[in-house]
């Protein structure tokens, strides 16, 4: 069965309840679970210096942001008996579908598992899915965990 975990984590409920699937499968299989955050930096055109109120108070602050998100949930799943490793990466120039894969690839992860929104007809069109790159581009089987698809 499955041995490595990879858990996408942005603070959704859909990521939410993709980790309780990672959780339950972990406890029926021995697995272990690895969480990953993905901080996206802010894009600036070439040629331009990041603002130093970015570098010294924003980029700090969504980092620290996202590795008290990561503990948050690894707590309760480390007391709980299972291994938890937890991972913050940041953007850089690539996508989040791209850095999820390769985050897979660098853990030995045997299956991802993550949330998607489900959107649906113009809204997928415009805003596309990260959820859906990943599956189409990652090397293992990939577990997409959405809600019951209701408004709020």
């Amino acid at each position: 069965m499955y041995k490595k975990l990879l858990v996408p984590l942005d603070g959704s409920a859909t990521a939410q309840l993709a980790l309780r699937h990672a959780e339950a499968l972990a406890r029926l299989s021995g697995a272990s679970i690895i969480l990953l955050s993905i901080v996206e930096e802010m894009h600036y055109s070439n040629g331009y210096e990041r603002p130093k109120v970015y570098v010294e108070q924003v980029r700090p602050h969504f980092l620290a942001t996202a590795r008290a998100l990561l503990e948050k949930a690894a707590k309760p799943l480390r007391d709980g008996g299972l291994s938890v490793a937890a991972h913050v990466v940041e953007s850089g120039n690539h996508r989040v579908s791209e850095l999820i894969v390769q985050q897979a690839k660098d853990e030995h992860c045997d299956l991802i598992i993550l949330g998607t929104h489900g959107r649906r007809g113009i809204d997928r069109l415009l805003l596309g899915s990260d959820a859906e790159q990943v599956a189409r581009i990652a090397p293992v089987p990939v577990m997409l965990v959405r809600t019951d698809g209701s408004k709020g």
